[in-house]
């Protein structure tokens, strides 16, 4: 990657971000863990950043604490609104419980009830609304409109983007040594925008790749497009990652730092569930597992061997009884 000056000053601009952002005040540095199984079968050193081991067991409550934590005292004591299909919605909840911010949350009506659950645990109001994640959005931000209160997008926020960047910034602590790709989830950009801006500033010999649902591949098409394209439908399969438009500042680093997308089906996804099980012991949601099933089409697609990658494990939360269904499709993905 060779970055303009104007490139280069955005990159500068979210380090300095990345490197202030209070997030450990909440979330807490999780490991970088080998993956023994998986790297002898694909022959390559692969790492799993476990950030299903967050105390929302996902990654988005870097980012919600992040913005929340900077809110002025105005804002907090109007209180604040998000749409989310869950984890970032956790987060939120979690962080306004703390700072003792009122929070309302939109869901999708076909959010995970251990989602619903999370949110409402942590004292903060679900509002299910919509089949999907980009009908919960339209009504947030409307109800934001109408109340006053602060909208906290779940992913298009650099203060969000910038939350997120922490995962990189402990990736690079944790292993200085050779590092040639991480695998990111993509839904609306926010965790890889954030990983590529910091990578790519300090290290840009290592490769960013996205990989995202078949289902829900916006950033992709808007790659592909050289713009931000709106997708006409999505799958909520993958339903961390059910977004229709990656978001504005995610792109604006994107469009540069991201060397490549890789897209998937829910079968391999339920497939790289299982392979993360073998290794762990510990069950991803669907998206959670995007980056081992990037890694692994990617692996049977190149050929490549002795190589050292960084899949992030994006989050963990998932219905039990859904767990019959990842066991026969992983089963399906293994003919």
């Amino acid at each position: 990657m060779t970055a303009t000056p104007a490139e280069q000053n955005l990159l500068e601009h979210y380090v300095k971000k990345i490197l202030a952002a209070p997030v450990y005040e909440l979330a807490v540095r999780t490991p970088l863990q080998a993956a023994p199984a998986l790297s002898e079968t694909l022959g390559n050193r692969i790492l799993l950043k476990r950030e299903d081991l967050q105390p929302t067991f996902s990654f988005k409550i870097r980012g919600a604490y992040n913005k929340l934590v900077q809110l002025t005292p105005e804002q907090r004591a109007r209180g604040v609104i998000t749409a989310s299909a869950g984890n970032h919605a956790q987060g939120v909840a979690l962080a306004a419980r703390e700072l003792g911010i009122l929070a309302s949350i939109v869901m999708p009506l076909t959010t995970p009830e251990l989602k619903v659950l999370g949110v409402r645990s942590r004292g903060a109001e679900a509002l299910l609304h919509g089949e999907s994640f980009p009908f919960a959005l339209a009504y947030a931000l409307e109800l934001a409109r109408q109340t006053g209160r602060e909208f906290v997008s779940p992913f298009d926020d650099p203060q969000v983007i910038a939350g997120q960047g922490t995962v990189a910034m402990e990736i690079l602590r944790q292993h200085p040594g050779q590092l040639d790709a991480v695998f990111v989830p993509v839904g609306g950009g926010g965790l890889i925008a954030g990983i590529a801006a910091y990578i790519k500033y300090l290290r840009p010999d290592v490769r960013i790749i996205g990989v995202e649902s078949e289902h829900s591949a916006c950033l992709a098409a808007a790659l592909s497009a050289a713009e931000r394209v709106i997708l006409p439908e999505v799958g909520t399969f993958a339903d961390g990652v059910a977004v229709a438009q990656i978001g504005v500042h995610s792109f604006e680093v994107c469009r540069f730092c991201v060397d490549e997308v890789i897209t998937v089906s829910n079968d391999q996804l339920c497939a790289a569930i299982k392979d993360i099980y073998d290794d762990t012991r510990s069950i991803t949601e669907p998206s959670g597992a995007l980056a081992v099933a990037g890694i692994k089409q990617y692996v049977a697609r190149t050929g490549l061997r002795g190589r050292t990658w960084v899949a992030i494990n994006s989050g963990a939360n998932i219905n039990f009884d859904s767990l019959r269904h990842v066991a026969e499709r992983a089963a399906v993905d293994a003919v």
